[in-house]
């Protein structure tokens, strides 16, 4: 999918079609398309979608209508119509289109190129079969945005913040027997090639040698390897780096404090703080943004054996720090630890660690909103103000 901005009339546009926005306050300036939408008595609503053919005075053959609910628009509601959009372009089995500029409540023209191309290629992710090629599976070949300035740079930006985030998809989707913290280390040095970064994976005899008993007593009962996992980008020169440390259990079966069967298949999804740091580091490397960027990916796989960790063990941190494991579910904040202690190695400015730590969360906060924990009170209101500004709370 292609990206480009263009300055010219929606009514000009000779492609396959043209997305028309429309709110409660819309004054359409086109008279037939006008009367066409009053006849298909077509409500505004966030997200509705009204597809039109040969409109007259429109070179494109299909004219979509979609609503952005009530005036101003907001960046919600804008970003609503964008997917309905998204949708539409994939059952007309459209090839090209324009989309029309409109105002949004508080974001300017760059925000709205850089969101529309992340939420147009965020629309078209596809779980990918295991076995099978990767293959884009939108129809969709080019989008034209409608602009008088050029702001091809934001374009680029909103792709590979979307790039990231289809590697953070990808990586949480994959079944847990692919997935392994292998696995992870082989990306890390496929996005090292890529993207020119400093990559490190530590074994289990390194991690050994520099005394991390904790996250080792996580991964005894897997035959799995355990890896710790740094990348690094340099793009601001000798300034400390941000260091972002991405939990990495691949599979958490709790070990010998075995979780419930039912949904257990949804462990494999106890390596989205990994997934996501990884994700972040190809959006950053791709977009050459100028910060130093560091990320730390402790990755072990937790299962129960005759050889794994059992409730009453005391191991020994990197730290130093003796801990008595009372139950060995509780095995995020046993990697992490070590993880965190290592990553002052790197003299960072700022430590964020992102992790799957526990379900109560959801039960504190709700399945909306992310749980943060800070000792640094700017740092947490930095983090939540960013949420905001992403529309992810």
């Amino acid at each position: 999918m292609e990206f480009s901005l263009i300055n010219q009339t929606i009514q000009h546009f000779d492609g396959d079609s043209v997305v028309v926005f429309s709110n409660t306050d819309t004054d359409l300036n086109d008279a037939a398309l006008r009367q066409l939408i009053e006849l298909n008595q077509f409500e505004s609503k966030a997200g509705k979608i009204l597809s039109l053919n040969l409109v007259e005075g429109f070179k494109a053959k299909h004219i979509i209508v979609v609503g952005l609910g009530d005036a101003p628009t907001t960046d919600k509601n804008y970003i609503k119509a964008l997917v309905a959009v998204s949708d539409a372009l994939a059952t007309v089995k459209i090839k090209s289109t324009m989309i029309q500029q409109v105002e949004i409540e508080g974001c300017d023209q760059q925000w709205m190129q850089r969101t529309t191309a992340r939420v147009m290629l965020n629309s078209t992710y596809q779980i990918q079969k295991v076995g099978a090629d990767q293959t884009d599976e939108s129809p969709v070949e080019s989008i034209a945005m409608q602009s008088d300035a050029d702001n091809a740079h934001e374009l680029a930006q909103g792709q590979a913040i979307a790039n990231g985030m289809a590697l953070t998809r990808h990586l949480g989707d994959l079944p847990s027997n692919v997935c392994t913290p292998t696995y992870l280390a082989d990306t890390a040095q496929v996005l090292a090639t890529e993207f020119d970064l400093d990559c490190e994976i530590l074994e289990e005899a390194d991690m050994s040698a520099l005394g991390m008993g904790s996250l080792l007593s996580v991964s005894k009962g897997s035959i799995e390897p355990p890896k710790l996992i740094s990348l690094s980008y340099v793009g601001n020169g000798d300034a400390k780096p941000i260091v972002l440390v991405g939990k990495g259990v691949t599979f958490d079966s709790g070990g010998i404090s075995l979780k419930p069967g039912a949904g257990m298949d949804e462990m494999k999804y106890d390596m989205c703080g990994a997934a996501s740091v990884l994700g972040t580091m190809r959006a950053v490397a791709e977009m050459k943004l100028k910060v130093n960027l560091t990320i730390v990916v402790p990755t072990v796989e937790n299962m129960p054996a005759h050889n794994a960790s059992k409730p009453g063990d005391v191991v020994t941190s990197m730290s130093g720090q003796t801990i008595e494991i009372l139950n060995t579910d509780a095995e995020g904040r046993l990697i992490l630890c070590d993880a965190l202690t290592y990553v002052e190695k790197f003299n960072p400015a700022v430590v964020i660690d992102t992790a799957t730590l526990t379900g109560a969360v959801i039960v504190a906060l709700g399945k909306h909103h992310c749980g943060v924990m800070a000792n640094d009170q700017d740092l947490a209101d930095d983090l939540i103000a960013a949420g905001k500004i992403a529309l992810d709370t």
